[in-house]
């Protein structure tokens, strides 16, 4: 209580300090914020929170060519030297707060900050070019129509593909991220946390007042990041659940019913589950053993697998651990591996010949899906031909992109 209390009063001082010295209040980015305020309920409640800063002398230090965020200090830095006009204030001023609104600093989780960055600035224009809000500035747009009603995290797929293309793209900023927090800190989560909220309540005042329409993909985006996150073992068990619905029972006359005694003139069959089902009713789990998995990592994850597995009545998986070397452990019943305590590796993490052990062995059914269980500290880049999923420990990620299911651990 008494540290909730101290951060909100810290935010509260923050938010009531005077403007710099040197603010011009009457310069064209200053005017453009009051407009924006005054017009825009989307974005008032959350410009008023950050500052304006239009430091020559600063930009040039920060290698700013037109703007630049720091959610964490609150800042907004314009650079004056670019003499913007109003309406492109407007669009610079409403395109650095959307940032910060929709928490893209801490949404990159492993990206290339650069490439994240021009990728988040694609959909943020297009939004901003639907809207008519402002004008681009001149060789500051990322703009494209072919993108328009993607997400930000399919444009980063698609520019990661080819990197040469990096050279020919420019953020607000230049050649460099326009969002300038390099780590999440306690005060800079808080931040966002408040950042969040202030646009969606920005977003229930603008639509309740009629101030006009939004693009669906803005109002979408801010409702889906105010919703709770789905936990990761939610996450799991639909992924289980999807591949392994429970099984249809068949009656039978071969098996007959508990109840037959009861009724002996009366025929009564059981219900009972095909065999052939029961058989190839299995999965891969491949654990990471490497030095670098923790101990209760390595018991919390196969503790929910072996849940999901029994509730969608799979009765054995094919275990493999591996650290620089493939353990098969062959078959493994979920009954044992939910007592199973002894682990075998503990070395480097070279995760590939797992992969192929499982793949080349003719008792392992070729549709039978492969969940790899790791820290992510391995290989640049796997090749897996079996469906799969990852599941990684806490506030890890992998090294490579990837299109397939990967459950963080919280």
């Amino acid at each position: 209580m008494v540290d909730n209390a101290k951060r909100a009063l810290q935010v509260q001082h923050d938010a009531n300090q005077p403007a710099r010295e040197s603010a011009n209040l009457n310069s064209t980015a200053a005017r453009a914020k009051r407009w924006l305020i005054a017009h825009y309920p989307l974005l008032g409640s959350l410009l008023t929170q950050f500052e304006l800063v239009e430091d020559a002398d600063v930009c040039r230090r920060m290698d700013i060519g037109i703007a630049a965020i720091h959610v964490g200090a609150g800042e907004i830095y314009i650079n004056p030297l670019r003499a913007l006009n109003l309406e492109s204030a407007k669009f610079v001023v409403a395109h650095e707060i959307l940032h910060a609104g929709l928490c893209h600093s801490s949404r990159r989780q492993g990206r290339d900050p650069y490439l994240w960055n021009v990728a988040c600035d694609f959909v943020i224009n297009d939004w901003l070019v639907t809207m008519g809000l402002g004008a681009p500035p001149e060789g500051g747009l990322l703009f494209d129509e072919e993108l328009r009603g993607w997400a930000a995290e399919d444009i980063y797929l698609r520019l990661a593909g080819d990197l040469r293309i990096r050279r020919r793209l420019s953020t607000l900023r230049g050649g460099d991220c326009d969002m300038l927090d390099d780590t999440r800190g306690r005060f800079f989560t808080d931040r966002e946390e408040f950042c969040k909220r202030a646009l969606l309540q920005g977003l229930d005042h603008h639509q309740a007042s009629g101030r006009g329409t939004l693009p669906s993909g803005l109002v979408e985006a801010i409702r889906t990041l105010n919703q709770p996150p789905i936990p990761w073992q939610a996450k799991l068990a639909e992924w289980i659940q999807e591949r392994f619905p429970l099984p249809e029972r068949k009656r039978t006359y071969a098996r007959p019913s508990r109840r037959q005694s009861a009724t002996p003139d009366l025929p009564r069959p059981r219900f009972v589950e095909p065999e052939d089902q029961r058989a190839t009713r299995t999965f891969g789990v491949i654990i990471d053993t490497s030095a670098s998995m923790q101990r209760d990592e390595l018991g919390k994850a196969p503790g929910a697998v072996v849940s999901y597995s029994q509730a969608q009545a799979v009765r054995q998986v094919r275990l493999v651990y591996c650290d620089a070397t493939p353990y098969d452990e062959g078959f493994v019943s979920i009954d044992s591996l939910a007592v199973r305590a002894t682990v075998r590796g503990r070395g480097g993490t070279v995760l590939q010949p797992a992969i192929g052990l499982l793949e080349s062995r003719r008792d392992f059914p070729k549709d039978s899906p492969i969940l790899i269980i790791t820290d992510g500290m391995c290989e640049p880049q796997l090749t897996v031909t079996h469906d799969h999923a990852f599941l990684l420990t806490t506030e890890n990620r992998l090294p490579f992109v990837t299109r397939k299911p990967a459950f963080a651990m919280s």
